[in-house]
């Protein structure tokens, strides 16, 4: 599926290269596509790299507007505060600062976008991307990866019931803008069509693993990481933050001491959970591998953990648990059952599930797989397999473009916003037919 020739596109996303972890792979991803894909002009409105450590990469402190070129895609980054910890009106701020900025310095083209798509949860990035198409009578078109309202609600933060009520609204303001919506997994379809989305206007647009499989043998790996002391290796990779409920995993590593907790990335509770397992000499804490290198590690360890707090039943499926796919070795999800997570586990047949917040069952459940190893490996095989039939990139692409696609080539018919407008049709291969089921170093100059 391509891009029809000079077109000119706008992505929203709070965060893009060199963000590794979270929504930011896909964003970057996509864009990347887009201006490879064909002759398409693709500008990209986002904030400053934060995320997941929540502070400001020290290459832009400083910085409160620039423009660069990376892989042929005009990034457009914008200030905007950064809250070490987690509250609601400190998250708030964070998304009152992204919306003030972006409406105060859109982007500047060389002409209006064809079409306008925006990453959700962010609410700043879905009501920028709104207001932006409809300043230019263009296609709308939201991916939902998350919905900040339940995120809120479930977060655990002070405030959080306030907060949910106030995103939640908020999102239904920028869905029922949207000319087409995606969502990322089958369990957002209900939820979106609730905030007054037609069923009809709703495609499922799943991830894909962003990440390749591993490219050095797991033995070597694990010599240059000191893993190969015999000691079963259970790896969290990504945010550290409350949703996650990673106390459940320092808890696992004072239970059974034969047992090497790694946890590998950066979010606002490393802090606390350092804290926590001081003291424990198999509690390892890893800054976040190089993108090269992140394939690699995933495959050293015996076992990669998925983890929640009780309290979430979260519908999306977080980005880790595509990359752990791919490296091939079993997953056990310590997560509530029936949400997204725990059906994609399923689903992928490449890991179990155990209850949230219970060490003893996470222990178990790691004990019995290093005592199969057999078992294990035939868990971990699934991964590939799945992301090879399900979550390969040229799929996962392949759908978001059949989306814009439609969306462009429905606007069309309609004539426009108000009209008229730059969108034209996108002849053949749009529509829900086209793969769509219903439900180079940084450059920096000055604003152009």
């Amino acid at each position: 599926m391509a891009v029809q020739p000079g077109r000119r596109l706008l992505l929203v996303s709070t965060n893009y290269a060199p963000e590794q972890a979270g929504i930011g792979p896909y964003a970057t991803q996509i864009a990347e596509h887009w201006a490879a894909d064909a002759d398409a002009e693709v500008h990209v409105l986002t904030g400053l790299p934060h995320y997941p450590a929540w502070r400001t990469s020290p290459a832009y402190r400083g910085v409160w507007r620039t423009v660069e070129d990376r892989a042929g895609v005009r990034v457009h980054r914008r200030r905007h505060t950064v809250p070490p910890r987690q509250t609601a009106v400190r998250r708030a701020l964070y998304e009152a600062s992204i919306l003030a900025h972006g409406v105060l310095a859109p982007p500047r083209t060389d002409g209006p976008p064809h079409a306008v798509l925006a990453q959700l949860p962010s609410l700043a990035g879905g009501l920028l991307g709104a207001r932006l198409a409809r300043r230019h009578g263009v296609p709308f078109v939201p991916v939902v990866q998350d919905l900040m309202g339940a995120a809120a609600a479930q977060s655990g933060i002070r405030g959080g019931d306030r907060a949910a009520s106030a995103a939640a609204a908020v999102e239904r303001r920028v869905l029922r803008a949207a000319t087409l919506t995606g969502v990322i997994h089958e369990s957002f379809v209900d939820k979106v069509a609730a905030m007054g989305v037609p069923p009809e206007r709703i495609r499922l647009v799943p991830n894909w693993s962003h990440v390749s499989g591993p490219s050095q043998p797991r033995a070597v790996t694990r010599a240059r990481l000191g893993w190969d002391d015999g000691r079963t290796v259970v790896l969290h990779s990504g945010n550290m933050g409350l949703k996650q409920g990673l106390d459940v995993l320092i808890d696992t590593a004072r239970l059974d001491p034969e047992l090497r907790i790694v946890l590998m990335g950066d979010g606002n509770q490393r802090a606390r959970l350092s804290a926590l397992a001081d003291g424990l000499p198999n509690v390892d804490f890893l800054p976040s591998a190089a993108t090269r290198d992140f394939p690699d590690v995933l495959a050293a360890a015996d076992v990669l953990a998925v983890t929640q707090r009780a309290s979430v039943l979260d519908m999306s499926v977080p980005s880790k648990l595509t990359s752990y796919f791919a490296s091939g070795r079993p997953v056990l999800a310590s997560v509530a059952d029936g949400g997204g997570t725990a059906e994609e586990v399923r689903r992928s047949g490449a890991g179990r599930l155990v209850p949230p917040e219970d060490p003893a069952a996470l222990a178990a459940a790691v004990r019995a797989l290093a005592a199969d190893p057999d078992a294990a490996g035939a868990l971990g095989a699934h991964g590939p397999r799945y992301v090879e039939s399900h979550l390969s990139r040229a799929a996962g692409l392949a759908r978001i473009t059949a989306l814009l696609d439609e969306a462009l080539a429905e606007h069309a018919v309609r004539g426009g916003a108000h009209g008229s407008g730059p969108a034209h049709g996108s002849g053949a291969g749009s529509g829900p037919g086209a793969g769509q089921r219903p439900v180079q170093r940084e450059q920096r100059g000055a604003e152009a």
